[in-house]
């Protein structure tokens, strides 16, 4: 049986807990990261019915979206759902884990999925996070250029959208002198060297640096190894919020009533019609007002999110329809996600998604 660290490290290696928002608790809450796994039980919210179903199934693992805790804890003493929830997995060995903002922030992630059920294509990330790429330049003999660039390619460097192994090789000529205890690689000690090398140049997260330098370390000949990080300002077109996309032109009040049926939802809350045809859709899994403005400034007809309040609506206007599908309703496709992760990576784990329904909202 796999333990807990191996399971997390997949899914961390899906959805990297460096990038989830600020305030988010993302990762594993409760439990011993080398406990054996002997199930996982995947859902949006840790509730009681929730581990209450994993006791019943034998499963000691809840893997979910939503964190049970978002801030620290006083107390725990069941005076609320939370400690309740945290008392009854400690007291049954059943260990919590969330993945939350980190997986709605990756290209692959909770938005896609709304993408995939209303059959959106050409999509991107709506607002793409600026500031978390580095560049690594490093300089080596052309004899092992080829080895270091597949060494820095294999930690996670090279991405540029939806290109890999991208870095960029120059020729030039260094100088060094190695002084007293060295070794050196190239020439000899006390006397200056002058060598043709390559200059290498590539990218990468920023949550990767220290994985970057320590695999070019691992393969660089050299005794001591020049190499310079750089922030770049660009935008990442692998991480950020929401999504956009484009559908084949469709009448507005047909598409949202497709919405419905598609996102399986009650009730969707939306702003007039506007009269004319959808063909750019912005989306955002959970709470997604803040993206309004990015909506609107890419020219999508229509955005899919949840949790509006009143007065936001207000905001659209007319220039794009908010249709809010509510919270639950646009996130609770990620359960597939996140099987779809454990059943690829642990052909003979048991992984199953809950029966329970956790939206705490209810239509008439």
């Amino acid at each position: 049986m796999p333990k807990i660290n191996e399971i997390t490290s997949v899914i961390e290696k899906f959805a990297p807990l460096p990038l989830q928002e600020s305030y988010d608790n993302a990762g594993l809450i409760v439990g011993d990261r080398n406990m054996e796994v002997t199930g996982a039980l995947i859902c949006l919210d840790s509730t009681e019915d929730v581990v209450d179903e994993a006791i019943k199934m034998g499963f000691n693992l809840i893997i979910a979206h939503h964190p049970i805790v978002f801030s620290g804890l006083k107390k725990i003493n069941g005076n609320n759902y939370i400690e309740r929830v945290i008392i009854k997995a400690i007291k049954n060995n059943i260990a919590i884990y969330a993945a939350h903002t980190n997986l709605d922030n990756v290209k692959q992630g909770v938005n896609a999925k709304i993408c995939e059920k209303i059959g959106l294509k050409d999509v991107r990330i709506l607002a793409p996070i600026k500031g978390n790429l580095r560049k690594l330049v490093t300089f080596c003999k052309s004899d092992n250029a080829e080895e270091i660039r597949q060494a820095l390619f294999n930690a996670g460097g090279g991405v540029i959208g939806n290109y890999d192994e991208c870095s960029f090789s120059a020729l030039g000529y260094g100088t060094f002198r190695g002084g007293e205890g060295t070794n050196p690689f190239i020439g000899e000690k006390g006397v200056q060297a002058r060598e043709e090398e390559v200059r290498i140049e590539t990218v990468f997260p920023a949550y990767l640096a220290s994985k970057m330098v320590k695999a070019l370390m691992a393969a660089h000949p050299y005794e001591e190894v020049a190499y310079d990080i750089y922030p770049l300002e660009i935008e990442n077109p692998n991480t950020g919020a929401g999504m956009i996309g484009t559908i084949d032109s469709i009448d507005e009040m047909e598409f949202l009533s497709s919405l419905k049926d598609k996102m399986q939802t009650d009730c969707i809350r939306h702003t007039k019609t506007l009269g004319r045809r959808i063909k750019t859709v912005a989306v955002c899994g959970g709470a997604g007002s803040f993206l309004l403005r990015d909506a609107i400034r890419s020219e999508a007809d229509v955005f899919i999110t949840g949790d509006f309040k009143y007065h936001q609506f207000f905001d659209s206007e007319g220039r794009i329809i908010i249709a809010d599908i509510g919270h639950y309703e646009s996130e609770q496709f990620t359960k597939e996600i996140l099987y779809d992760i454990l059943t690829t990576n642990f052909s003979t784990f048991a992984a199953r998604i809950s029966n329970i329904n956790t939206n705490p909202i209810k239509y008439l």
